[in-house]
């Protein structure tokens, strides 16, 4: 089974391409602490993995996140062996993203980063409240929620 699952902090906008078919595919990496602290008291340790997000999961992320930003991303460990300009044999890990989560508020987000999302490009991605519904939308600063 080749399953895994990380969080972490992208370290650059992710880099949205197509295939010459129209494929879309986004690059980016993510700054992964690990969990644990060194015995003697030094600083956490930092690894730095690259994620590939195909179709409509590369076309996601390269809308809604930006450097800084704290995601998840669950996917598969991919390990491919390539041949540099030099021709030398390289090996290169990266995931291959199968969804990709928000794990911090809009608003932390909004704050701590200075995220890019305006409302309106946020709520584009969800369907309006249907006319003669029971539902609406709440805003979350009201201080009037009945729970």
């Amino acid at each position: 089974m080749n399953q895994i699952v990380i969080m972490g902090r992208l370290t650059r906008d992710p880099e949205l391409r197509h295939t010459p078919n129209g494929v879309a595919v986004a690059s980016f990496s993510l700054a992964v602490d690990r969990g644990y602290t060194p015995k003697d008291g030094g600083e956490r340790q930092t690894d730095f993995i690259d994620i590939v997000a195909w179709r409509n999961s590369a076309e996601f992320v390269s809308k809604y996140f930006t450097k800084g930003q704290m995601a998840a991303v669950t996917g598969r460990l991919q390990i491919r062996d390539w041949t540099d300009k030099d021709g030398n044999k390289r090996r290169s890990a990266e995931v291959v993203a199968d969804n990709i989560y928000f794990t911090e508020s809009k608003k932390s987000r909004d704050s701590s980063v200075g995220s890019s999302i305006q409302r309106d490009d946020y709520s584009q991605s969800f369907p309006a409240p249907v006319e003669g519904s029971d539902f609406s939308e709440l805003d979350m600063d009201d201080g009037d929620l009945p729970f």
